[in-house]
């Protein structure tokens, strides 16, 4: 097999290790943004090195904002903040870069930015974005180069009502919300625990958040924020892929401090198809030598619910399930895109509209290709539980969440190696 830029996984090996879970992509861009409204320094530990995080470090910097790495803590000096537009080349290569919005609004009172573009698993509207940001006191237009365009002349406290929870459009909200004149009360908001870490950071910076946790928030604006140094938490989207990854070889494993208290609706549906698990000391142990049962239904959703980052990768172990399974995608409308290059190798997948029907059986090694983050785990994940070599090409889309998908399921007991 040959390819550029993939990962080559040697399958039908046990997993049996241990590995250390990195920090959270999701919490760790929001809290970056947030950095920007802060006039002096934010110190950032346990920061994950991965693509996303570098590109917003570039867009912190095209601001002016400066920034130092020492390990995996990274520094932001955001005294000095120039410019209010983010270049649309760097914009455009991240969708996340939209919570810049509310930070850029509190700090400069105006924002340009270029509008996400679109989203290979899905439509993601800014509309509540906006509303938000609107309730506040923004006021936001179109310009003539297709850029949008956001002022204010000061964010007040005011009553918003989601609709539905949008994660994007509540950190939005609260970054508009915490240095905003006045109390603001948010409701029907995300209870995903990328918004709970944001507040959390907001509050030890001296912002006043509370109900945390819940879908309603209440913030009193205060002038403005203070240093501070935050740890970003353990990423429960890789720390699930990495239980998915003993899933599939019917292994063992440790994952060394886990978000466990974040990782419910994963370990539950780990105990269905058979797994077992014990934490202790911050120590997860994963037991998978009867992880085989397939799962009648199960669906994703909001959290609580079943992450919809985590259905790609689960769908790829019931590929190796004993029986019939279903999953029932909840939120984005082209979550199965990674459907076809698992059929390349032997998967059973039958889809009716959000709905896949999966017959377990035998996966072969095959070339495939990634085209999107958690699509490209999975196949990842699929080539550890084939029987045979899996080349899975443009490994680029996976750096976008995983520091070293390879390292660390190597640590794990894998054969992978990159290219």
């Amino acid at each position: 097999m040959c390819g550029l830029g993939g990962i080559r996984i040697k399958g039908g090996i046990p997993l049996e290790g241990e590995v250390r879970i990195q920090g959270s992509k999701n919490a760790a861009l929001p809290v970056m943004a947030a950095a920007l409204l802060n006039r002096g320094t934010t110190v950032l530990k346990g920061c994950p090195r991965i693509a996303d995080v570098l590109l917003m470090e570039e867009v912190l910097k095209s601001l002016g904002a400066g920034t130092s790495w020492q390990g995996d803590t990274l520094e932001i000096w955001a005294r000095n903040i120039s410019c209010c537009q983010v270049e649309k080349k760097l914009g455009e290569r991240m969708r996340s870069s939209i919570v810049l919005l509310g930070s850029l609004l509190g700090r400069c009172k105006e924002a340009v930015l270029p509008f996400p573009g679109g989203c290979v698993i899905g439509s993601r509207p800014i509309d509540l974005h906006l509303k938000a940001l609107r309730e506040l006191g923004g006021e936001f237009v179109e310009t003539e180069e297709g850029l949008l365009y956001g002022r204010t002349r000061g964010l007040k406290g005011a009553e918003i009502s989601f609709p539905r929870p949008s994660v994007g459009a509540t950190q939005n909200a609260v970054l508009g919300a915490v240095c905003a004149q006045g109390t603001t009360v948010i409701r029907g908001g995300s209870r995903e625990p990328e918004v709970t870490w944001l507040c959390r950071f907001l509050n030890q910076a001296g912002g006043k958040i509370g109900g945390i946790g819940t879908s309603c928030l209440t913030i009193q604006g205060v002038p403005r924020l203070q240093d501070t140094v935050f740890t970003i938490p353990a990423d429960r989207i890789a720390a699930g892929t990495y239980v998915c990854a003993s899933a599939i070889t019917r292994g063992k494993g440790i994952l060394l401090e886990p978000p466990i208290k974040e990782m419910g609706a994963l370990l539950g549906a780990y105990e269905k198809i058979g797994g077992q698990y014990a934490y202790n000391s911050g120590k997860l142990f994963l037991c998978s030598q009867r992880a085989y049962r397939p799962v009648r239904w199960m669906e994703t959703g909001v959290y609580p619910g079943f992450p919809t980052d985590l259905q790609s990768v689960f769908l790829a172990v019931l590929t190796r399930a004993w029986g019939w399974s279903q999953i029932k995608e909840n939120i984005f409308e082209d979550r199965f895109k990674v459907v076809p290059q698992l059929r390349k190798m032997g998967a059973q997948i039958h889809l009716e509209g959000q709905t896949a029907r999966i017959q377990g059986g035998r996966l072969s090694g095959n070339i495939v290709r990634a085209e999107e983050l958690r699509g490209g785990a999975a196949l990842v994940v699929a080539g550890l539980g084939a029987q045979g070599e899996t080349y899975v090409e443009d490994r680029e889309f996976i750096e976008r969440g995983y520091e070293d998908i390879s390292r660390d399921l190597n640590c794990l007991g894998a054969r992978t190696e990159k290219d």
